[in-house]
């Protein structure tokens, strides 16, 4: 007896794994085809059964026009409603925010009057209001020489400012009222 008695049953089990093994190594050079055929067959029958709803797709759609590969994100550096000290007495006090890049900084007021703001180093800029899904174009506000702008828009929910200047576009953080 040399300990190997009894054990043709797992060699013979073996080889049958190895089979299947290679069975199985049969699909890994499917043809492409076929899985494009698969592919838009299912992407039919999600359309049938579950189909996007028109206001998701829109929201989708726009979401990624505002993306873009030459467009700098501004960081906010400063925001009254974390770093601000409460003053007695204000009621409706105005929202102080600053927002920062290597190339320029934009201090903004968010009141109940509208915004206000500056753009520094002090150049013109186009400033547009983005206020998430929309049908028309975003309110556009235009800092002066001074960088300096200011509107009666009244923001609600979430908000970010794109920042087109001469040189770049620069766009902030998105926020919320």
């Amino acid at each position: 007896m040399d300990g190997t008695d009894g054990m043709d049953a797992f060699d013979h089990a073996d080889d049958e794994l190895d089979g299947e093994l290679d069975d199985l190594g049969e699909f890994e050079g499917d043809d492409p085809l076929d899985d494009d055929l698969l592919e838009e067959t299912l992407r039919h029958a999600a359309a049938i059964m579950d189909p996007v709803p028109a206001q998701l797709q829109q929201t989708a759609v726009e979401a990624y026009a505002l993306y873009s590969l030459d467009t700098r994100l501004a960081e906010l550096t400063f925001d009254s409603l974390v770093h601000g000290i409460p003053v007695r007495g204000a009621v409706e006090a105005p929202r102080m925010l600053t927002f920062h890049t290597d190339e320029l900084t934009v201090d903004v007021e968010v009141s109940a009057h509208g915004l206000m703001g500056q753009v520094l180093p002090p150049q013109e800029a186009r400033i547009e209001v983005l206020s998430g899904p929309q049908l028309a174009s975003p309110p556009t506000l235009s800092a002066d020489d001074m960088g300096r702008f200011a509107g009666d828009l009244h923001v609600t929910g979430p908000f970010a400012l794109r920042l087109r200047t001469d040189a770049e576009v620069f766009m902030t953080e998105w926020l919320r009222v």
